[in-house]
């Protein structure tokens, strides 16, 4: 057997079980499209069709190609890949030894099918976790008096002490910090709240909304979550924010250190452009299962698979074009080399903390943020992605317990 014939091999041997995947069959229901995954000269195709998925004779023309040289399948396959292998989306966005090739209409159709396609063929040996008990949270509606107008926003609340505000990822909910609102040992320590912004979750937009597209643009942002901070906190707390919400963290800590005690960024960005996608909000791509598959592809393949799925159900759940929205202020607007250098991390305590997954806000991103903030601290938590406080909260409680620890007023 070749060296370029071994993959295609492989892949062929693993295709039986994959394909009674019960995620990768509801992922193709009223899919029509043909697949390929190639290495060389040598391929196997897919074909989806009839809510079911199969080998496809050889001779069609396909729609999407995934093509890799032996090296790189290798490292797609193997158990716990390395960073840029571990899925469809990382492949196609951050692997220069990949290569993805098709109607970019037909891609974003398949790509649940092909998220959970490639996941399949490496297989999951990560055990679950131990269950939470969410029982300690609260639940409530905030009137926020903003800038740009009054909302009912929903707060999750949990334990006493100084206050810790946590902010959601773009396109997402404060569903995301469960776990760590349930945390005994944090709950024991700190007041926390985590609450959807405007448009998101359970936060309904305001009755006035017109129905235009939504837009989220860096000072609403922040009159939002100085809002919040002002008349829902009452008092300096630590802002902890992922993503999108640590842009928004680091922005507050430039313009209104006076309502912080401390800064948590979790996968801060220097820039992000790369999230754009136009099919985040399309008339002829379903948004829940697009988004929800475009946002897995950034976590890491050693989370426990259950919470990689509810972490992409949250985004399954978001409202038509609200991610592609928030993206104006992220993708567009928000610039870390502007902000950074901005914040007094001498004084106000600063810690970054970067996923070794993530090909969004990379760890090198982190580092040059930290760079750009002289005090600063930054931690590389390896074994995480993109969304660290749920694909992995058990993990991500390693790195964070500590930085929380350092925080406690002395």
């Amino acid at each position: 057997m070749t060296m370029a014939g071994d993959p295609i091999h492989r892949l062929r041997a693993a295709l039986p079980r994959v394909l009674q995947d019960p995620e990768l069959l509801a992922a193709a229901r009223g899919l029509q499209v043909r697949l390929r995954m190639a290495c060389g000269p040598d391929a196997v195709d897919l074909e989806a069709a009839g809510d079911a998925v199969h080998v496809a004779e050889p001779g069609g023309e396909p729609d999407v190609v995934l093509a890799a040289d032996p090296e790189t399948w290798a490292r797609i396959l193997a158990p716990v890949p390395p960073p840029g292998h571990q899925t469809f989306t990382a492949l196609q966005l951050a692997n220069p030894g990949a290569t993805v090739t098709g109607d970019p209409l037909r891609l974003a159709q398949a790509r649940p099918v092909l998220e959970r396609l490639v996941e399949c063929l490496r297989g999951s040996a990560v055990p679950p976790p131990a269950p939470r008990d969410l029982g300690g949270i609260r639940g409530r509606y905030a009137r926020l008096a903003a800038p740009d107008g009054s909302y009912d926003v929903f707060v999750e609340e949990a334990g006493q002490g100084p206050p810790v505000v946590f902010l959601h990822t773009a396109g997402a909910d404060a569903r995301q910090y469960q776990a760590i609102l349930a945390d005994p040992a944090l709950a024991a320590a700190w007041r926390m709240a985590a609450f959807d912004l405007p448009f998101h979750g359970r936060s309904l937009p305001p009755e006035a909304w017109d129905g235009g597209a939504y837009a989220l643009t860096q000072a609403r942002y922040l009159g939002w979550v100085v809002a919040f901070l002002e008349q829902v906190v009452g008092e300096p707390a630590v802002l902890v924010g992922c993503s999108m919400g640590a842009a928004m963290a680091l922005v507050v800590a430039a313009e209104r250190p006076d309502l912080l005690r401390g800064v948590v960024a979790l996968e801060p960005p220097l820039r992000s452009p790369g999230r754009h996608n136009p099919f985040l909000a399309h008339a002829q791509v379903s948004g829940g299962l697009h988004n929800a598959a475009y946002v897995r592809g950034l976590m890491s393949p050693s989370s426990p698979e259950g919470l990689r799925r509810r972490a992409g159900w949250i985004y399954a759940q978001g409202g038509p074009g609200v991610y592609a929205g928030d993206l104006g202020f992220y993708s567009d607007e928000f610039d870390g080399a502007v902000v950074a250098p901005r914040i007094d991390a001498q004084r106000l305590p600063v810690h970054l903390l970067s996923g070794e997954y993530d090909y969004s806000a990379t760890p090198a991103a982190g580092a040059a943020l930290h760079g750009l903030m002289p005090g600063s601290h930054h931690h590389v938590m390896p074994g995480l992605g993109h969304f660290p406080m749920c694909e992995n909260p058990d993990l991500f409680l390693q790195t964070f317990a500590p930085v929380m620890a350092s925080l406690r007023p002395r």
